[in-house]
């Protein structure tokens, strides 16, 4: 089988479940930023050390079904499966459930924090921006359809990154030299 299907030459793509759009559309704009996003993970993944690589991991299968949910049709969204291709409230409620353990550990910031203080944590930032935007483009997405939770799972996951960052930061120790 070839990569190449020469379908989408005439700017049209094809949605899970059936049906094509223009690439342009909100769809394909909202699920390709899930898509930039994942790819944003996979080198905070390949970054990091083996038990935040674990959970970057798991984030990045979730991302997967909400890209799978925003690739629906939104008439066809009766045929995606919660937790496999449909977002699910238990996908939220893990992120809620990290976010309170890593604010337990580490607090809130009290300052405004400037990205780039140690690698893997800038990386987590830029990977957070990209779910922002995510969320921005399901939100336009997702105007008109049956009841989604896409939108409150990018929302948390984003706040889950900036404080994963945090932590990040937090166990960072500056070599010598390096200011503090």
């Amino acid at each position: 089988m070839r990569i190449y299907t020469r379908r989408g030459d005439d700017g049209t793509t094809g949605l899970f479940h059936g049906g094509r759009v223009g690439k342009d559309s909100s769809g394909p704009e909202a699920y390709g930023t899930v898509d930039e996003a994942v790819s944003a993970l996979g080198v905070v993944r390949a970054l990091a050390d083996s038990e935040l690589a674990d959970a970057v991991l798991d984030v990045q299968r979730d991302l997967f079904v909400v890209a799978a949910e925003l690739a629906t049709d939104q008439a066809r969204r009766d045929r995606l499966e919660e937790g496999v291709s449909r977002v699910d409230s238990s996908m939220i409620d893990r992120l809620e459930d990290r976010i309170d353990r890593i604010d337990s550990d580490v607090g809130m910031p009290t300052e405004f924090i400037v990205p780039g203080g140690e690698p893997v944590a800038a990386a987590i930032d830029v990977a957070r921006t990209i779910v922002r935007r995510a969320e921005r483009r399901a939100v336009a997405h997702l105007t008109d359809g049956p009841e989604s939770l896409v939108v409150p799972y990018l929302n948390r996951l984003a706040d889950y990154l900036y404080m994963l960052a945090r932590a990040v930061e937090r166990e960072w120790t500056p070599k010598r030299g390096e200011p503090t």
